[in-house]
């Protein structure tokens, strides 16, 4: 989706305010991409900004086009629905636009909202490379403005907890750790949805999405990369819609080895599989000199957060579940009425965001945190083509 049509808004209701001398008003967000016919959006967003009213007032969308707009304004019961990005910028009920299109159309759209003078909440990836990042990061830093970007896996209760346990010492020097994953997509199989990630060039592979969610998620647990090496391969270079059996073409990695050493020392892997394995589709252990922890899912999107952790140390042999402690959610309890779907990540994100905004903190990644897990990934790309180790300087 892009900015196309610039007929007047659909007004669907009158957005709410907050009086000057009460409680702080509101973060009002305007969300480009949201659309009546679901998606990530609407999936993820609306429920994690319906769960923190006091915080966030979604006020308004834009899609392609006025009809699709209002379409989605109905159904979301959004007060603003546009035909283009360029008027949702240009509203003053509109204080944090969240750009969740394409990767392709990330660069226009970011850049015209911080043109505008807006926070930004853009998806991961940030742009389409390395270079378009960079550009997006330098203008917001040269506007003075603050860019995040949807790296949630490190915000999402469960990858916190598996954090803490490696700070608290559950498994005392952590000494290697492996990772094996699915990709759910780039399998033998693709429909109308996903049939743009099989195009290497358009920005959102395997590499960028799950892989490049669960690296930023793993450095947060326990630290990133200092020096690595790289096999990648697209095992199926021919693929079939899931409906018809029309072949495409298929140029994205569906295979991605990564091996190397942590900052800590420990030595890391990673593999990453296209599709779905009969047996296993996320398994990461962590071995340390004292303890284990082993962590599964349904998939390799470690951004979901919808993993479970057990762990053993000590003298015991036997692995036993590590539930998730309630104190995560003491910043926001309604959240936890999110847990178990795919909006309790993002939630937290926004719960995050909300306190970067008002304290002044950093825990949801900028842009320029962005830019640097691009380079990461460039890292991976040039490490894969010419079989030379990478040593991360970023």
């Amino acid at each position: 989706m892009g900015p196309t049509d610039t007929e007047a808004p659909v007004l669907m209701r009158a957005p709410t305010s907050t009086p000057a001398s009460g409680p702080a008003a509101p973060i009002g967000v305007g969300i480009v991409g949201l659309s009546a016919r679901g998606g990530w959006a609407g999936s993820a967003h609306v429920p994690a900004l319906a769960a923190l009213p006091a915080a966030y007032e979604l006020r308004a969308l834009s899609t392609s086009s006025a009809r699709t707009a209002q379409a989605a304004g109905e159904k979301f019961d959004v007060p603003l629905a546009f035909g283009s990005v360029e008027e949702l910028v240009a509203r003053d009920e509109v204080d944090l636009v969240v750009v969740t299109v394409k990767v392709p159309h990330h660069y226009e759209l970011v850049k015209s909202a911080l043109a505008a003078g807006k926070t930004v909440l853009s998806e991961w990836p940030l742009g389409n490379g390395t270079a378009e990042a960079d550009e997006m990061a330098a203008y917001a830093h040269a506007r003075k403005l603050r860019g995040f970007v949807g790296l949630q896996a490190r915000s999402a209760p469960s990858v916190r907890h598996l954090s803490d346990l490696i700070a608290d010492g559950y498994v005392g020097e952590v000494l290697s750790t492996s990772i094996i994953a699915s990709g759910n997509a780039w399998g033998p199989t693709f429909d109308d949805g996903s049939a743009y990630v099989l195009d290497r060039d358009n920005g959102a592979t395997m590499l960028t999405v799950p892989l490049g969610h669960t690296l930023d998620g793993l450095a947060s647990v326990l630290g990133p990369f200092t020096e690595l090496s790289a096999t990648t391969a697209t095992r199926r270079g021919t693929v079939r819609h899931r409906r018809t059996g029309e072949p495409a073409a298929m140029t994205a990695e569906d295979q991605i080895a990564v091996t190397g050493v942590l900052g800590s020392g420990a030595v890391a892997s990673l593999h990453y599989r296209g599709g779905r394995a009969r047996s296993t589709n996320f398994l990461w252990e962590i071995n340390g000199s004292e303890g284990d922890l082993v962590v599964t899912g349904d998939s390799g999107h470690l951004q979901f957060g919808l993993i479970t952790i057990r762990g053993s140390r000590g003298q015991s042999d036997v692995l036993t579940e590590l539930p998730v402690p309630d104190r995560y959610d003491a910043h926001a309890p309604a959240l936890a009425k999110l847990r178990g779907t795919k909006a309790y990540s993002v939630a937290h994100a926004y719960d995050q965001l909300r306190r970067d905004l008002a304290e002044g903190t950093r825990e949801v990644p900028d842009f320029a945190h962005a830019a640097r897990h691009h380079r990461l990934l460039d890292d991976i790309r040039n490490a894969a083509a010419t079989g030379s180790r990478q040593y991360v300087t970023s």
